[in-house]
């Protein structure tokens, strides 16, 4: 299990130090999103400041042809020495639409023959075949040697989509190389949800869950004492809060009984009462979408909460912490030996799974 830092939104230099400092602490890797600031850039930075790997996690598809995906990606490829991971998503109607003025329809089916126009362009930037993709949404069928960046030295980068609803899971078990579960996960929807559909979606391509790389974000509340552990608490609260707001993600919550939770955020975000919405996450639903514990515990908490599911937990607060005290990643080193090592106790995981 590898344990990784998710960031985004902050400088180049930045992202360049922070890469360092997840090195130096022994995290395995970035997970880089996409926002105000483009992740392709930070990604550029990050491989060229340390060696983690680096993932898009995710950038935005639709706004960028395959052919501009594949090409950044491969370079991003080469330039880390191969530690490079494409993750790619939809984002939402209105950001496609009226921010980035591109067609949205059929987001599900438009990003499958997305990721296959994708691994159209790698196999004729190697010379294995000539650029020759039809697709539902994209036809790519010009690629002169002289605009060919050629082959590199390192495998295809693994393609990854980000996923939350059963269909999108599916499809990631069936064209991807990995996914990205949403923040807002909770034991039961991972196991009641995200297994059996990236299982149904890869047995149905002939593949099994094993071949999928499942990299799962995480709210850590670590401390050792309550207040250092309240700070935690509080952002993952917030956060929680503002995800759990979108309609789309109400069944999570009402998989764990608390059908109420949604349209009491809906509530209160139209006010823009920011703080109502958070107070709404009382301590039981927010046990739910959290890891708690001390340093000393955390490695095993990490690793009995995702065993069997997650290859790949992603440090929700890391690089936001480092950003306020840069030495804060230092006390990490420990928690990320253990999972390396994996000296964590056994432990009954949440369900029964290929992955383990």
């Amino acid at each position: 299990m590898k344990l990784d830092l998710m960031t985004g939104g902050i400088g180049l230099r930045g992202v360049q130090a922070l890469a360092s400092a997840a090195e130096a602490s022994g995290h395995d890797g970035l997970v880089i999103t996409e926002a105000g600031r483009t992740a392709y850039l930070s990604c550029a930075a990050a491989a060229l400041a340390a060696d983690v790997d680096i993932l898009t996690g995710i950038a935005v598809a639709f706004p960028r042809s395959p052919m501009v995906t594949a090409s950044t990606a491969w370079e991003l490829a080469d330039a880390s020495r191969g530690r490079f991971r494409l993750g790619l998503g939809t984002q939402v109607r209105a950001h496609i639409e009226r921010r980035y003025s591109t067609d949205f329809d059929h987001p599900g089916p438009r990003l499958e023959d997305y990721v296959r126009a994708v691994r159209a362009c790698f196999a004729a930037f190697r010379g294995d075949d000539g650029l020759d993709h039809h697709g539902d949404f994209y036809d790519l069928t010009l690629l002169p040697k002289m605009w060919s960046p050629g082959p590199i030295d390192v495998p295809d980068p693994p393609i990854d989509i980000a996923a939350v609803n059963p269909w999108m899971l599916r499809l990631a078990g069936r064209v991807a190389d990995g996914v990205h579960v949403h923040p807002l996960n909770t034991s039961t929807y991972l196991r009641d949800t995200v297994v059996p559909n990236l299982t149904a979606g890869a047995e149905g391509a002939g593949r099994t869950i094993e071949d999928l790389d499942v990299i799962v974000p995480a709210f850590i509340v670590i401390g050792d004492d309550e207040a250092e552990q309240d700070r935690w608490r509080e952002m993952a609260r917030i956060q929680v809060a503002f995800y759990g707001s979108t309609p789309n993600y109400a069944f999570i919550f009402e998989q764990i009984g608390r059908d109420d939770i949604t349209p009491q955020l809906r509530t209160h975000q139209k006010t823009g009462d920011i703080a109502r919405m958070a107070a709404v996450i009382d301590d039981d639903v927010l046990r739910e979408f959290t890891i708690q514990a001390t340093w000393s515990t955390a490695a095993e908490a990490i690793a009995s909460r995702y065993r069997g599911i997650a290859s790949r937990v992603v440090n929700y607060f890391g690089a936001a912490a480092w950003a306020q005290d840069p030495g804060w990643l230092e006390r990490w080193r420990d928690v990320t030996t253990t999972l390396r090592a994996g000296t964590t106790a056994p432990s009954s995981p949440v369900h029964e799974s290929p992955l383990g």
